[in-house]
């Protein structure tokens, strides 16, 4: 049987990393290229003045997907606002001193 070595480990951490990384910068290429032509084809439609360009249904598609683009993003790139690393840190705390009270009162 093969031992795990740390650096088999790190190398599939890596990978997975880089390949999230791809997969985001993929999702955002896709975006730039699809709402641009969205957005062009209703500004070249707009021009005769049949429809306006400035109102909400024209960046519908482009403000919602950006959402989740945005949430891909945070996931990607480790990066949350509410539940974040200091978030877990002092979670930890508090569990570590709880577990401490807890132990404390069978002594």
């Amino acid at each position: 049987m093969e031992q795990k070595r740390p650096e088999d480990e790190k190398f599939k951490k890596a990978k997975k990393k880089v390949e999230e990384l791809k997969g985001f910068y993929i999702h955002l290429s896709v975006y730039i290229v699809i709402n641009s032509f969205i957005l062009l084809n209703l500004l070249i439609r707009s021009w005769d003045g049949s429809e306006h360009f400035w109102q909400f249904g024209t960046f519908f598609t482009p403000f919602f997907w950006g959402i989740g683009l945005a949430f891909h993003g945070f996931k990607v790139f480790d990066y949350n606002p509410i539940l974040g690393k200091k978030w877990e840190e002092k979670q930890i705390k508090k569990f570590i001193e709880k577990d401490k009270r807890d132990a404390s009162k069978y002594r």
